[in-house]
């Protein structure tokens, strides 16, 4: 047992987590393929080709359009994505997956190096077991080629065109019908099952959870225009019924559900992490791979950490169930949604490469990865997750915002030497807007007068500023929606981009690479207006006046209010930190003192930055197995969460005075 308040030197004990290396070797970090199809792809040449493809499809096939309709929008919301692949290898609007095609063989673009305990008092281990080879492709990671051999049609047309890709998907609800020996009913009350079985789901819960969400939208109906511009329609079908006895008598495994924490309205199941001891690699006594504790009684949960996987399903799953590892609370599968919980909420994963953050939040990893091109994530894991975090949130009065539901890219570096190795997941891809949507909080102007806030809030579809590095260095990314907008120092499009001196303390210029959070607002964050130009709209962000484009007919920002910080009069200057932690006279006899270091960051005279929460110092000392010397330590000072730049940041509240409801 390592004695109270010793730890090995960072050096001996620094862990490189799902680094390109260890894992694409293993063939778990194996991005999609970078560009969207430069021939053979087709798009309907009306605004209501794809309503007709549907129609036509489900005539030939004899499915109800309802369901057909209905199973497209749980999948991809009708979107073709341009005949690219989403995040598990689906394609079009029926998410036809064919992963062997999508998965390429180009290496990761690694986005982060921190240790991601993140409690630079004991430091986590390396890894003494290897990292599991990637499985034999389930079935719903194929069904693309299924579809080609019963409508006849090569895999190429099913993958990039749109019209073809909804003939496969009507073939396969068709076949699966058939396969349940009910007849090819025009009741889509009688299709209860076979939607289930397209799911693709091993187990009975997943599978009636995505059919009960398809009845859901086929009850209610939904109408939208889709990225290529194409209008399509479901008209509700009132007083449609799942028959949960279909979904029964198809003998289908009953995954384990344990003592999960997760809504009725979800399939989620028990996979633990392990709370182990071994020897490290030097031979000393260690643990992993989270810690335990008694949360919220000993201390608060106060936020959701939304990260992707960077990895695929079976293979993450057996990362965390490696002791020698890191953890997180749960995961979310791409193609259907379906959760698996590996830690209790009341203990502490190893998540976000912040102790103070991991001591205080939920961790949910989604299956996907954040540089591959025209990333895409499906609507069934988008919906599952909102209702995840929805009942986290009320369980644990969490606010449901974009300073209390973070991505992996918003947390702060404890200090200044970690700040360049955060992780920068979920990455501008993450559709927050519709995310915030579906939990029932979507972000829109504030009532009355504003002005003095901005939300950013640029419309997903539309909003696709360049990027480079999804494939390899330098080069140009897939054209895609994204969430986030780029500030630059002054109010034009060839000004160069803001300066962040922590994630590059030589003073580099920023970049447009996906993984360079360092001139990027990001949808739901709020920031202090600093100044208006015409089409430009400056806010306060790491210490600098940014400008960012908000045109009046294409805005990427709308008026907020709230509160903000500023320093106190006389102030010329106040520190920002990556952590509220106590001040040294709060630490008992045999807990060491944790330093209060300031990063690079400060906030000027003059400037204002959005409040999130007001804290006191808090630090949660576990540097053992045994759980007998740990101690949750907190102090009097008080501390701001802010919207400092793209992550958030801490402040003294002794050295901000605080300006409410900014208009």
């Amino acid at each position: 047992m390592r004695a109270s308040g010793t730890a090995p030197t960072p050096s001996a004990r620094r862990r490189t987590v799902r680094t390109a290396g260890a894992l694409a070797a293993a063939g778990l970090l194996v991005p999609l393929l970078g560009a969207a199809p430069s021939s053979g792809a087709s798009r309907p040449t009306s605004a209501d080709g794809l309503q007709e493809a549907f129609a036509a499809a489900a005539t030939e096939y004899h499915v109800p359009q309802s369901v057909l309709l209905g199973v497209s929008y749980l999948q991809s919301r009708w979107d073709g994505h341009g005949g690219a692949a989403s995040v598990t290898g689906g394609y079009g609007p029926m998410h036809l997956t064919d992963a062997r095609t999508a998965l390429a063989s180009a290496p990761h673009h690694s986005e982060g190096t921190e240790d991601p305990r993140g409690d630079t008092s004991r430091p986590t281990a390396p890894p003494t077991t290897e990292v599991p080879a990637e499985s034999e492709l389930p079935a719903r990671l194929k069904t693309l080629l299924r579809a080609a051999k019963l409508t006849g049609k090569s895999a190429q047309r099913l993958r990039t065109d749109p019209a073809a890709n909804v003939e496969g998907g009507a073939a396969l609800l068709a076949a699966a019908q058939r396969g349940l020996g009910k007849p090819l009913s025009g009741d889509p009350a009688d299709w209860y099952g076979a939607i289930a079985r397209f799911s693709e789901a091993d187990d009975e819960a997943t599978a009636a959870t995505y059919a009960n969400d398809v009845f859901a939208v086929m009850r209610d109906g939904e109408r939208r225009t889709t990225d290529s511009g194409q209008r399509v329609a479901l008209a509700p079908v009132p007083g449609l019924r799942p028959d949960a006895a279909q979904v029964k008598r198809m003998g289908l495994r009953k995954a384990p559900a344990g003592q999960t924490e997760c809504p009725k309205t979800v399939s989620c199941e028990w996979i633990p992490a392990p709370y182990e001891e071994f020897k490290d690699p030097q031979g000393n006594p260690d643990y992993g791979n989270h810690d335990l504790a008694d949360r919220p009684k000993s201390q608060s949960i106060d936020s959701i950490v939304i990260h992707d996987t960077e990895g695929r399903w079976e293979g993450v799953l057996n990362l965390v169930q490696d002791p020698t590892y890191v953890s997180w609370h749960y995961t979310l599968r791409s193609t259907d949604g379906h959760i698996a919980q590996h830690v209790k909420a009341k203990d502490v994963a190893w998540h976000a490469g912040n102790w103070y953050v991991n001591s205080k939040s939920i961790g949910l990893e989604h299956e996907g990865f954040l540089t591959a091109p025209d990333t895409w994530y499906t609507e069934a894991m988008y919906r599952t997750s909102s209702r995840l975090v929805k009942y986290l949130a009320k369980k644990y009065d969490i606010p449901l915002d974009r300073q209390h539901i973070l991505g992996h890219d918003n947390v702060q570096g404890t200090v200044t030497s970690s700040i360049p190795g955060m992780h920068t997941d979920p990455g501008p891809y993450w559709d927050w807007q519709h995310y915030f949507t579906l939990l029932g909080k979507p972000f829109k102007a504030a009532k009355g007068k504003g002005g003095g806030l901005v939300t950013i809030a640029p419309d997903y579809a539309k909003n696709r500023p360049e990027y480079t590095g999804c494939v390899k260095p330098g080069e140009t990314c897939a054209p895609h929606g994204s969430a986030a907008v780029r500030v630059h120092t002054e109010p034009r499009d060839d000004a160069p981009l803001i300066k962040d001196i922590g994630r590059r303390p030589g003073g580099q210029d920023s970049t447009i690479d996906v993984n360079d959070t360092g001139a990027r607002l990001s949808t739901g964050q709020q920031y202090a207006v600093a100044d208006r130009q015409g089409d430009w709209t400056a806010v306060w962000y790491l210490g600098q006046k940014a400008w960012f484009k908000n045109p009046k007919k294409q805005p990427t920002a709308v008026d907020a209010r709230g509160s903000v910080v500023t320093p106190k009069d006389g102030a010329a200057e106040v520190p920002v930190y990556g952590r509220a932690y106590p001040e040294k006279e709060a630490y008992p006899a045999g807990v060491p003192v944790q330093a209060v270091s300031p990063l690079p960051y400060k906030i000027l005279a003059g400037q204002k930055y959005v409040i999130g929460d007001k804290v006191p110092g808090e630090y949660f000392y576990a540097p053992t197995f045994d759980t007998a010397p740990h101690k949750v330590v907190r102090g009097k000072d008080m501390y701001y969460v802010i919207q400092y730049g793209h992550r958030v940041g801490y402040v003294r509240a002794a050295d901000v005075e605080v300006v409410r409801s900014a208009s």
